[in-house]
């Protein structure tokens, strides 16, 4: 099992901290700088900027900071992230120094602590798992023949599919290979494998170590860098304008005047068109807008009276006979202490699902569970279902690279424009997008780089 890390980056700071980053340079003239979003780019690009003698506000749209770091408490006893979750390889991460400072709790998850059924419910023997092994392996150097020979872009599908021999695979194989596919590649990117761009899907990089789970969720790290900020909440941004020096940014509420502003919008929020920008973005940002595309990867939390699965695993993985359809899970038991578990839907079947009923979403997962664990495995005692497709102020999970976009978009979209308009978050990291570490990084280069 694949999960996304973050690659080791140079002597990032340690923050603007408590608004103290003693690497951050201060800036020659103070601007009064308008922020958009409170997400964790948002906050660093603030606190970056205050540390180097900016007058910042942030506006947000939602009614609480953090945008997809989403801490729900819910079950007051067992909070549990609808959005991000890990610290993924925390080895030079700069979330993990932050989370020490915030005296947030960290267990270690093991990613190749997993035990994997088939698509009768049966743990796979020996055999089974060198087999799964051995088509990974397949899977894994078609993906990179692809890429080392192709002259023009592919879907990441037809190029396993040229390369695997597919059509002649027996009907246990290609499930197991569509499994595979899931839950390396979709679940990690968030696009369908028929969309994943072959040539660039996989062009970020990774931190290394154990990724660590926050047991009391991951907005102790957005609350540690919202404190002493100025945030309002509830501006819902319609437009930003440039006109004679200043920057005007209307929101449904009323408009907010500076010298500069610093946008942190999600991918998804940009390509829906509901913001305006005067005058218009340029063309090639425009274009990195509309070739880039926002993958997705929801959560089903399953809560129970006890736990009846193979609790010594951390993740456990289904074969199923539909793609992708409940094909992942991961035990929350033992870094919480609670019988936990989350079923993840990315792609394709999590798009779909976002139109059930909760009622309906929870009876398919419970089909899963019982096919593996009997007939009598009881209902869930309480249930958390993100939908983050429709979720209005992200439209989407995170970014990735489709067929016929490029790496170089991330930059593109990282741009700013006229040194009035600056860009921060996620999409706007070309090494580290779709991380909450290449969100956070982001915010502190657009904060130096404003003038």
């Amino acid at each position: 099992m694949n999960r996304r890390s973050f690659l080791t980056s140079t002597a990032v700071p340690l923050l603007a901290m408590a608004n103290k980053n003693p690497e951050a340079k201060a800036a020659v003239i103070s601007r009064r700088v308008i922020v958009i979003g409170a997400g964790i780019s948002g906050l660093a690009a603030a606190n970056t900027l205050i540390a180097r003698g900016h007058s910042v506000v942030l506006l947000e749209g939602r009614s609480r900071i953090g945008g997809r770091i989403a801490t729900s408490s819910l079950w007051g006893d067992a909070p549990v992230d609808l959005g991000a979750s890990w610290i993924h390889g925390p080895t030079g991460n700069p979330i993990t120094p932050i989370a020490k400072l915030a005296g947030a709790p960290l267990v270690t998850t093991l990613s190749d602590s997993q035990i994997v059924y088939d698509t009768a419910g049966k743990p796979l023997d020996a055999a089974g798992s060198t087999k799964l092994e051995s088509l990974r392996t397949l899977i894994e150097k078609a993906i990179t023949s692809g890429q080392n020979t192709l002259s023009t872009d592919a879907p990441l599908q037809s190029v396993i599919e040229a390369r695997t021999a597919w059509a002649s695979r027996t009907a246990a194989e290609q499930a197991s290979m569509r499994y595979l596919i899931n839950s390396d590649y979709e679940q990690e990117y968030g696009g369908a494998s028929s969309s994943l761009s072959a040539l660039w899907f996989d062009q970020d990089s990774d931190f290394s170590g154990k990724d660590l789970f926050f047991t009391k969720g991951y907005r102790s790290i957005t609350d540690y860098l919202a404190k002493g900020l100025s945030i309002q909440l509830g501006q819902v941004v319609t437009k930003v304008r440039v006109q004679s020096g200043q920057v005007y940014v209307d929101t449904k509420t009323g408009t907010f005047t500076g010298d500069r502003v610093v946008v942190t919008l999600p991918l998804g929020v940009l390509k829906s068109g509901s913001i305006q920008f005067s005058p218009a973005l340029p063309t090639a940002k425009l274009t990195a807008i509309n070739s880039l595309r926002m993958g997705l990867l929801n959560k089903c939390f399953l809560r129970f009276n006890k736990v009846f699965w193979a609790e010594k695993y951390d993740w456990l993985g289904y074969i199923p006979t539909l793609n992708g359809r409940w094909a992942e899970w991961c035990s929350l038991s033992r870094q919480t202490g609670q019988p936990m578990l989350v079923g993840f839907n990315a792609a394709d079947f999590g798009g779909q699902i976002e139109f059930w009923t909760d009622a309906m979403i929870v009876q398919d997962a419970m089909v899963t569970l019982r096919k593996i664990y009997g007939p009598s495995v009881p209902d869930p005692v309480g249930y958390q279902i993100t939908r983050w497709g429709s979720d209005p102020f992200s439209y989407g999970s995170y970014s990735y690279i489709p067929v016929g976009a490029k790496g170089k978009m991330y930059d593109d979209l990282a741009a700013n424009v006229g040194q009035m308009i600056y860009f921060a978050g996620e999409a706007t990291n070309r090494k580290y997008p779709a991380t909450v570490h290449g969100a956070y990084l982001s915010g502190v280069r657009a904060g130096t780089e404003l003038v």
